[in-house]
Parts: C-alpha cells; sequence; structure tokens
C-alpha cells in the first residue's frame, strides 16, 4: 500500500456521528485504556471512502488532514464515555465557597452567576433556588409574626406556595405551632365572656382535639376554672343567705365559701356581717313587740342601728315610754 492516503470514514463504538480523516499507507487501529479502574478496548468501523496515491507518503500510521468533525451526541444513558463539556464559564470553587459561608451565617443576599452553563450552571440554579426558598420562609414568617403577635389577627397563617417534603413538614411545624399556642387563649377568652355575662357554668376543657394539655396550658386552664368555680360558688351562696334571710325569714344565716382569700373572702364576711347585723336589729325589734304585746313596758330597743332603722328604734322606745 506504498504511497497510499485513505480517505476513512471512522465510526467509533457508542458514537451516533462519524469521523473523516485521511490515514497513510494503513487503517486505524484498535485503540484501549481504563475507565474507572476497568480496562476497555475500542476497534473503531472503518470504511475507505477514496484512495489516493501520494508519492511522498509518510510509512507510518497516522493522519495527516482532519476534516471537521461533527459534535458528538450525548453518550446515552449508563454509557461509561466521557461526555465532552463545550467550552464556556465554569463553577469557581471559592466563589462557590464564598456564598456556601454567607448563606450558612445567614446572608440571603448572596447568589451564584447566572451565566453557568451546563453541570456548572445546573449546580449554580439549585443553590440559587434555595436560597430564594430561605428569603420567601424568612419574609413569611416575619410577616405573620406581625400579623398574629402583634395585630391579633390570629387566624392568619404561614404560606409559601407549593411547598414539598421537609419544606412542607417545617411549614406545617410552624402553623402548628400558632394554632396551639391560640386556642388556650380563645378558649380563655370565651370563659371570660362567660363570665361577664352571668353565665358561670362554662369551664375550659382540660384536652384539646384529643389531646391533653400539659405543662403552662394545663395550669391556665385550672386556673381559670377555680375563678370560674369560686365565683359560682360565691354566687350560690350569697343567694342562699339572702333567701333565707330576706324571703324565708330565717334569721341567722351566713355564707359559706371554702377556700376564699383576698377580696373573695371579704366580700363574704360583708355578706355575713349585713346579715348577722339585719338578723340583731330584727330579734331586738320582735322582743320589745313581743314584751308590749304581753303588758311588759320595761323593755327597749338597744340595739346599734343606724338610719331608717334608728327611726324606727326611736319611734318603738318612745311608744314604750308613754
Amino acid at each position: 500500500m506504498g504511497g497510499e492516503v485513505y480517505l476513512c470514514k471512522i465510526l467509533y463504538p457508542r458514537r451516533t456521528q462519524a469521523d473523516f480523516q485521511h490515514f497513510e499507507n494503513c487503517k486505524p487501529a484498535p485503540f484501549s485504556g481504563t475507565w474507572g479502574g476497568n480496562p476497555f478496548k475500542y476497534a473503531p468501523t472503518v470504511t475507505i471512502m477514496k484512495t489516493v496515491k501520494h508519492p511522498h507518503s509518510s510509512p507510518t500510521c497516522s493522519p495527516r488532514t482532519a476534516l471537521p468533525r461533527s459534535r458528538p451526541t450525548p453518550a446515552p444513558a449508563g454509557s461509561s464515555r466521557q461526555v465532552p463539556v463545550t467550552s464556556g464559564p465554569t463553577l469557581d470553587p471559592e466563589q462557590l465557597l464564598k456564598v456556601l459561608t454567607a448563606f450558612r451565617k445567614g446572608d440571603f443576599t448572596v447568589r451564584m452567576p447566572s451565566n453557568l452553563t451546563g453541570i456548572p450552571g445546573k449546580i449554580a440554579d439549585k443553590l440559587n433556588g434555595i436560597i430564594e426558598n430561605e428569603v420567601r420562609f424568612t419574609h413569611e414568617f416575619t410577616r405573620v409574626a406581625l400579623v398574629v403577635g402583634k395585630q391579633g389577627k390570629v387566624s392568619y397563617r404561614v404560606n409559601v406556595g407549593n411547598a414539598v417534603g421537609s419544606w412542607a413538614q417545617k411549614l406545617e411545624a410552624i402553623n402548628n405551632l400558632i394554632t396551639d399556642l391560640v386556642q388556650p387563649t380563645s378558649e380563655t377568652a370565651r370563659i371570660i365572656g362567660a363570665v361577664a355575662q352571668g353565665d358561670l357554668t362554662q369551664t375550659m376543657p382540660l384536652e384539646i382535639e384529643g389531646r391533653p394539655l400539659k405543662g403552662e396550658f394545663l395550669g391556665t386552664a385550672k386556673v381559670v376554672n377555680g375563678m370560674v368555680g369560686q365565683l359560682a360558688s360565691f354566687a350560690s351562696e350569697v343567694t342562699r343567705v339572702a333567701r333565707e334571710v330576706g324571703t324565708d325569714g330565717k334569721l341567722g344565716g351566713q355564707a359559706k365559701v371554702p377556700g376564699v382569700s383576698g377580696t373573695w373572702k371579704d366580700l363574704t364576711e360583708s355578706v355575713n356581717s349585713m346579715a348577722a347585723n339585719l338578723t340583731a336589729q330584727v330579734r331586738s325589734i320582735a322582743d320589745v313587740t313581743i314584751a308590749v304585746a304581753n303588758g311588759d313596758l320595761s323593755k327597749k330597743i338597744t340595739v346599734d342601728v343606724r338610719g331608717e332603722i334608728l327611726q324606727l328604734k326611736a319611734t318603738i322606745n318612745t311608744m314604750v315610754d308613754q
């Protein structure tokens, strides 16, 4: 084959397009190497397109001139062949480290460049997307904290759109926390409203949606229920004493409210003092009038009284003297 130049169409394994090259004196031989520690050997398929006589050909087998090559397509899935990467901006490790460090410190203003292509571009886009997610979460948490915590609009919740996976779990946890904090407050407001309207039968439940209250929530519920219980007991005793003394004429009645202290104790003692004074005055007047009715004019009303009862006392004593 001396002096011959082969114009060959070469199709390498796992490629879909061929290369065209001139080879002198021989055809391209199989080549081998390693990939990932595993040996491989490629035997190209060669089709001789044209043979040219060349008087100054070299005896070696090497490409003399190369025609423009077609751009190789990406390797199929599962292929071990490396895919050539087109030229363009590359991922700067120092810049990536800088962005990650700032992000870890809570600086959500940093971004990766948007002009990267290929795998570096995908890495940059994904990292920028993660930072954007954190920005949205931060803004939404701040908004809900203001609306719920400051403005008292307890029905608002966190919402950042189509959150999935752990992002969705994070949102659900925050919204559940708001609900758990709001429910005892709403229940307390309901009980206080009922008490203000004179309904002392309402109490705070010690469980919400089948979950028993714990910690401070349980303590608050017990305090509110204890307050309502004392009010109900006090109201019941005052009503009983007033009915016995004022309506049934059973003098000497006293209100008994166990465990009261402070203002509740003062109110109970005031009611009992009023009942005792009224009992003493009525009994003194009754004793004198009974004595007069029996012809005994030696008795007079001596109990310490004021106001209209004092006028009644003076009138009866004057009558006895006359």
